[in-house]
Parts: C-alpha cells; sequence; structure tokens
C-alpha cells in the first residue's frame, strides 16, 4: 500500500497510558497508519513489549517511561517527544490509577478523590498544556481524552472516578473552546472494553450484551477522532459502548 494512503502518515502521536489496553491497542493501531508513536506509561516492561510489538510490524515507536502525576516527568516526557521527532500532532490521554477508582460516597476521602484527579483531569490538563505548543505548529493538532460513561450513568461505589471523568470531559469541552481558533480539535472518547482480559465476566447492559474489545472496537474510534476524517468534530464526546448510553445529544 502507497504510505500517502495511510490515515496517519507522517504524523507524531504521544499517547500516555500506552502500556496496557486500549493504550496499546492505539498505539499498535496509530502505527500501523503511518504515525510514530511515543508510548508512554509507568511500567518499563509494558513499554518495551509494545514499542517491540509496533517496531516488529514495521512501524516506528519510542518508550517513555513517565508517572502522570509528576509534571516535572510530564514536561520531560513531552521534550523528549518534540526533540525526537521534532514535532507533535496527536494527544492521547490514557492513563489512570485503577487501583483507587472504588467507593461509595458516604466513604469517599479527599485523599482518595485527590488521587483521582491527580491522575485523571489534572494528569490531561498537564499533559495538554505541555504539549500545547507543538499542537498548535501543527496546524491540524489532536486531543483525545478517555473519559467513561460512570460519571454520566452515576455507578454506585464509583463515586471518586465518576467525579474524576466528568471533570475531563469538562476539561475537554473548555479547551475545545479554547484552542479551536488554534486548529486544535479536543474530544472524548467514553468506552465499554474488555481490558482485563476475564473470560466469565458478564456482559454489560449495553443494546449489543458484550463488551467491546480494544483492538477492533475502541481504538479505531479514536483513530477516527486523530485523522482528517475527524476534522470538523471538537467538544463531543464518542461512546464506543455498543449502546449503553444511547440519547440524543453527546
Amino acid at each position: 500500500m502507497e504510505t500517502n494512503m495511510y490515515r496517519l502518515n507522517n504524523k507524531v502521536a504521544i499517547i500516555f497510558g500506552a502500556g496496557r489496553g486500549i493504550g496499546r491497542a492505539t498505539a499498535k493501531l496509530f502505527a500501523a497508519e503511518g504515525a510514530k508513536v511515543a508510548v508512554l506509561s509507568v511500567t518499563q516492561a509494558n513499554i518495551d513489549a509494545v514499542v517491540a510489538d509496533i517496531e516488529a510490524a514495521g512501524g516506528t515507536a519510542i518508550g517513555v517511561g513517565c508517572d502522570v502525576s509528576d509534571d516535572d516527568q510530564i514536561k520531560a516526557a513531552v521534550a523528549q517527544v518534540a526533540d525526537t521527532w521534532g514535532r507533535i500532532d496527536i494527544l492521547v490521554n490514557n492513563a489512570f490509577d485503577p487501583s483507587s477508582v472504588s467507593s461509595s460516597v458516604l466513604d469517599l476521602s479527599v485523599e482518595q478523590l485527590q488521587r483521582n484527579f491527580e491522575m485523571g483531569p489534572i494528569a490531561y490538563l498537564r499533559t495538554m498544556q505541555a504539549c500545547y505548543p507543538h499542537l498548535k505548529a501543527s496546524g491540524e493538532g489532536r486531543v483525545i481524552n478517555l473519559a467513561s460513561l460512570a460519571g454520566i450513568l452515576g455507578m454506585v461505589d464509583y463515586a471518586p472516578y465518576n467525579m474524576a471523568k466528568e471533570a475531563v470531559r469538562a476539561l475537554t469541552r473548555s479547551a475545545a473552546r479554547e484552542w479551536g481558533a488554534d486548529k486544535i480539535t479536543v474530544n472524548n472518547v467514553l468506552p465499554i472494553a474488555d481490558t482485563w482480559g476475564a473470560a466469565d465476566v458478564p456482559p454489560p447492559a449495553n443494546a449489543l450484551a458484550r463488551h467491546g474489545s480494544p483492538q477492533e472496537d475502541v481504538a479505531p474510534v479514536v483513530l477516527f477522532l486523530a485523522s482528517k476524517d475527524a476534522q470538523f468534530i471538537t467538544g463531543y464526546s464518542l461512546t464506543p459502548d455498543g449502546g449503553m448510553i444511547i440519547d440524543a445529544a453527546r
């Protein structure tokens, strides 16, 4: 296939939380579509595995260790990617701490809530601020933030997660308004996906009665938002969720 047929040819993408699940699937798909991909995660073994998979398939990738709760690490990681390839066109925020998401409203501590915000909207804000000059220089910058339908549904016993992920959506809408003049689109993806690989998990209560595949159902939606095809969509929440949320407005 001719290189100009790839949807992300000559683009540079930085993906936070790319070591597993949706992030890993997105990194591999972006690379297959012609992007140079920076694989960021806090776990070095996961980074190495994703980079190796991309390179084995003929793609281009670098791995960068980064704890998104540390602003200095974020700034250093973004600078490393920009120094390596001279540009950043696409930012994907997928990092989060799954160990701290569960609590009722009554039992929720400020410390646990703060952890969810540090790993969610605060981290996403910092990555967006660090990448902004490069996204603006691109002339067609893309930001894709992984949010969640949990906050929309008000999932029981996930109060800190619900709150943090809804704050991500608010951040996305705010940046979409402010950065539109810079030709940067900013959108959310709210997926339902099997990221744990457990065969005995009951199906969700969605219209298609199954969890999505990170590779087949979610990463292609992220790719769409990163591509030229989505150049007129911003401030929006796309829901590859099998019909868990069906309404008239996103």
